[in-house]
């Protein structure tokens, strides 16, 4: 981390934003970090926050859920996770925005035993999910509903974190689990991917950074100054692997012999799962919707555009650029 501030020192000098760091408190709110932290925290931290005029501090959330239930409380001022709850909430008269999506795919899947060959052999046994509506329930009962199987024939476990799922489906006190792709690089012979969630639902939006209406009203110029430290972080991330590498290990308490940091970094590049511009996926949140509306989470749909505000990404992107 040291020798990460280290190269950020003389860039952080383009703007006058360590004073004004002291000043401007961005609470932001992450799920809880694995080996793909280095990739989701890079503008968070290592000075690029500071670049733009802000302190941030970190929120470690369990669920996208718990996310956008601090956001409501005022706990949070920006949180980032799956756009579901978003649009759910928007349905229901809540102002909820989407501001950006630094990762557009779905590096997830489904995990299971070795013995079940297809979805339909998970009738009567459990799947390992987070919280309803979050980003795994969704996914897990959009599997289902596509391979025909009614969720009432299985029984879902909300089991918190990705690593939480993934150690309940190892200790057999599941059957399957929707995990993060990165378990594939550690997975012992008895448990294997029965899916990747890209290839089934190429349309599915991982996580976006949301925040709500009011937060736009009030504090919109700092809204820019954060997702252009995230938009600069991301783009530095890119380009700088070993660095990124070390970030993770660090934050995730992941020990050296872990091949997760190195399979997550190469996976979602080649596979276009990161987006360093972290461009609003309004197509996808319109599908998004859809898929809420089939799966029964949404009775009605809502003009997709009052779900997302994309002219801060735009502004952010451009004061990125200046600091270059």
């Amino acid at each position: 981390m040291k020798k990460l501030s280290a190269l950020l020192l003389g860039v952080s000098a383009l703007l006058s934003g360590a004073s004004l760091a002291q000043e401007r408190v961005w609470k932001h709110g992450v799920i809880e970090p694995k080996a793909d932290a280095g990739l989701i925290m890079a503008g968070l931290q290592g000075g690029f926050p500071e670049k733009f005029g802000l302190k941030v501090e970190i929120l470690n959330l369990k669920s996208d859920a718990l996310g956008l239930k601090a956001l409501l409380a005022g706990e949070l001022d920006s949180y980032e996770g799956g756009p579901a709850g978003t649009i759910t909430a928007d349905t229901r008269g809540v102002d909820v925005k989407v501001i950006g999506c630094a990762w557009p795919r779905i590096p997830h899947g489904l995990f299971v035993r070795s013995d079940i060959t297809d979805i339909a052999e998970l009738k009567g046994k459990a799947i390992a999910i987070s919280a309803p509506n979050a980003f795994p329930d969704l996914l897990a009962r959009a599997a289902l509903k596509k391979a025909g199987v009614s969720p009432d024939d299985v029984k879902f476990a909300n089991l918190g974190s990705d690593s939480d799922r993934f150690k309940a489906l190892m200790a057999n006190v599941v059957q399957a689990s929707v995990s993060s792709g990165e378990f594939l690089a550690v997975a012992p012979p008895d448990v294997k991917l029965l899916f990747a969630g890209r290839d089934l639902m190429p349309q599915f939006l991982r996580n976006c950074v949301m925040t709500s209406g009011k937060t736009i009203a009030t504090r919109r110029d700092d809204m820019v100054r954060f997702m252009a430290a995230e938009i600069a972080g991301a783009r530095w991330a890119i380009g700088h692997k070993d660095e990124v590498m070390k970030i993770t290990r660090e934050i995730a308490s992941i020990k050296a012999d872990d091949p997760r940091p190195e399979f997550v970094f190469a996976e979602s590049l080649k596979y276009g799962d990161y987006d360093p511009e972290m461009n609003v996926a309004k197509e996808k949140l319109a599908w998004l919707q859809n898929l809420l509306v089939e799966t029964g989470d949404i009775t009605r749909p809502v003009d997709i555009a009052k779900t997302f505000d994309d002219t801060i990404r735009k502004d952010a992107a451009a004061l990125a650029d200046k600091a270059q």
